[in-house]
């Protein structure tokens, strides 16, 4: 009887543990061209960021201010506007955009856009920090552009074809004249086709 009931264990324990194993997990090229679907994805995130960084760098339409004319211009940003369907972080894309445009070295961006956590840090300062060392609000250097733009899309569905367009715009408005300084779009055109069984 024990010899029956052993081998029965032991396929029962193999059993179980192929039955509970999880998903296979492992890191993948994070600049790789991503495919899953037609939706707004990391590919077309980088592709925005890269257009239009490169657009605005080599435009040279951003002078820098007569008051720190030493100094590469100072640019307050906004998060894009969402004019799609679908759920799409622009806070990433508008982070990127800035981040590499921070690292071209021709420009510089303003923290005033993050308000909250500024007056956050001045309340600390003036409770916590010692007055020597105590920033205090109003003497922050002001921008001299603000950066804003939209994301919008066209989806369009035929069947098993799914054809999505994207628009991304972007533009740069000298603060004090309200002159729009500089403006370019990015378009993404994407097509998915469902497969027949197993969709």
């Amino acid at each position: 009887m024990k010899k029956t009931f052993l081998p029965l264990l032991g396929v029962g324990a193999v059993s179980l543990g192929l039955g509970c194993s999880g998903p296979v997990t492992s890191y993948g090229n994070a600049q790789a061209t991503e495919t899953v679907n037609a939706d707004f994805g990391s590919t077309d995130l980088q592709m925005i960021a890269d257009k239009i960084v490169a657009s605005l760098i080599t435009s040279n339409r951003l002078q820098p201010d007569p008051a720190d004319p030493d100094k590469p211009p100072l640019i307050s940003v906004t998060r894009l506007r969402n004019n799609t369907s679908e759920h799409i972080d622009t806070k990433s894309i508008t982070d990127k955009i800035r981040i590499s445009l921070i690292k071209s070295g021709k420009v510089r961006f303003s923290a005033l856009d993050s308000q909250a956590d500024l007056m956050n840090q001045y309340k600390l300062q003036g409770t916590m920090a010692d007055t020597a060392t105590q920033k205090t609000a109003g003497k922050q250097t002001g921008a001299k552009y603000i950066l804003d733009g939209d994301i919008s899309s066209i989806v369009k569905t035929n069947g098993r074809v799914k054809d999505v367009y994207y628009k991304i715009t972007l533009k740069a408005t000298d603060i004090e004249s309200g002159v729009i300084e500089w403006a370019d779009e990015v378009e993404i055109r994407k097509d998915s086709v469902r497969r027949l069984f197993g969709a």
